[in-house]
C-alpha cells in the first residue's frame, strides 16, 4: 500500500466555529496514521493558536502561519519572518488609523489596544463589558497576550486586521503592496473588509514543496483538505485535493472530490473515500 502525505487545514476543516474537534475527525487521523500514513496540520494559524487539544490529536508535523513555517517530527525546517522595519511601518499605520490587530508569532500574539473589547463583543454580543470574566472565555481570546505597550516585535510571521469602518481591505492593500502579501481573512466574524499581511511568496504550497524536499519526497500520493481561498495553492499542488462541503465554492471547482462539511464528518468520509482508514 502507497503511504500518503496529508496536509490539513483547521478552521472549518478540522475545527467547527465553536472550536470542536469531531470526534470522527480524530479517529480518522489516528488510523491513518497507524496505517503508516503521514498527517500535517496546514494552517493558517500560528503556534499559540494550535491548542492543545488540536496537537492532542496527533500529527506528523505543522505546516504554520499560512506557510511561514514548516515543522516536521518536532524540528523546525524553515521559517519565515516579517522584517522589523516593516512591523514597525504596519504598527505604526493601524495605530494612526484606529484599526484593530494582532501580531503573531510562535512566542506569542500581540494584539492591539482595543482588540480584546472588540473580539468579546463578536463573540458574546453587544453586552459583553456587562458580563463577568467567567463569562468571557475562549481559547483564542486567552491565547492573545493584551497590555503590550511596545507592538515593534521580533520573529512576527504574519498579522490579521479586522474590519475597519473608514479604512478599506483596498486601501491597505495598497499601503503595503511593496512589504507584504496582503489576503482576505478567512475568519468570517473579523469582516469583509478585514485581512491578513504575510511575507511575500509564502502560502501553504510553497511550505509544502519545501518539507517534501527536506524528505525526499515528490508530490506523488499528497492529499490536501481544506475550506477557503488560502487553501488554493496547496490544492493546485498536491495530486488530491479535497473540498469541505462548508468551503468556498471557488475551491470546490478546483477540488477532486467535495465532502461533507466539518459538522458532518467531512474528514472522516474523506479518508474512507481514499481508503486511508
Amino acid at each position: 500500500m502507497e503511504h500518503k502525505m496529508i496536509f490539513i487545514d483547521v478552521d472549518g476543516t478540522l475545527v467547527t466555529k465553536g472550536e470542536k474537534v469531531p470526534i470522527s475527525a480524530v479517529k480518522a487521523i489516528q488510523t491513518a496514521r497507524k496505517k503508516g500514513h503521514k498527517v500535517y496540520l496546514c494552517t493558517g494559524r500560528s503556534k499559540p493558536e494550535i491548542y492543545a487539544p488540536i496537537l492532542a490529536i496527533g500529527f506528523d508535523g505543522i505546516i504554520g502561519a499560512g506557510g511561514g513555517f514548516v515543522e516536521s517530527e518536532g524540528k523546525m525546517i524553515y521559517h519565515k519572518q516579517m522584517q522589523a522595519k516593516e512591523v514597525r511601518h504596519m504598527v505604526d499605520f493601524f495605530q494612526a488609523h484606529q484599526i484593530d490587530f494582532y501580531l503573531e508569532s510562535n512566542g506569542g500574539l500581540f494584539a492591539s489596544e482595543n482588540l480584546r473589547l472588540r473580539l468579546e463583543e463578536m463573540l458574546f454580543g453587544k453586552n459583553a463589558q456587562m458580563l463577568p470574566a467567567s463569562e468571557k472565555t475562549h481559547p483564542f481570546i486567552d491565547a492573545l497576550l493584551f497590555g503590550e505597550k511596545d507592538l515593534y516585535k521580533e520573529e512576527i510571521n504574519k498579522a490579521c486586521f479586522l474590519e475597519s469602518q473608514t479604512v478599506s481591505f483596498e486601501r491597505i492593500k495598497q499601503e503595503f503592496a511593496a512589504e507584504f502579501e496582503v489576503i482576505q481573512c478567512t475568519v468570517p466574524a473579523f469582516g469583509k473588509e478585514s485581512g491578513e499581511l504575510l511575507v511575500p511568496g509564502i502560502h501553504k504550497a510553497v511550505a509544502i514543496e519545501a518539507l517534501l524536499q527536506h524528505l525526499d519526497r515528490s508530490s506523488v500520493g499528497t492529499i490536501a483538505i481544506g475550506d477557503g481561498l488560502n487553501d488554493i495553492e496547496m490544492f493546485q499542488f498536491c495530486e488530491v485535493g479535497i473540498a469541505m462541503g462548508n468551503g468556498q465554492p471557488e475551491l470546490k471547482r478546483l477540488a477532486n472530490y467535495v465532502t461533507s462539511s466539518v459538522e458532518e464528518d467531512g474528514i472522516y468520509h474523506a479518508f474512507k473515500k481514499y481508503q486511508l482508514v
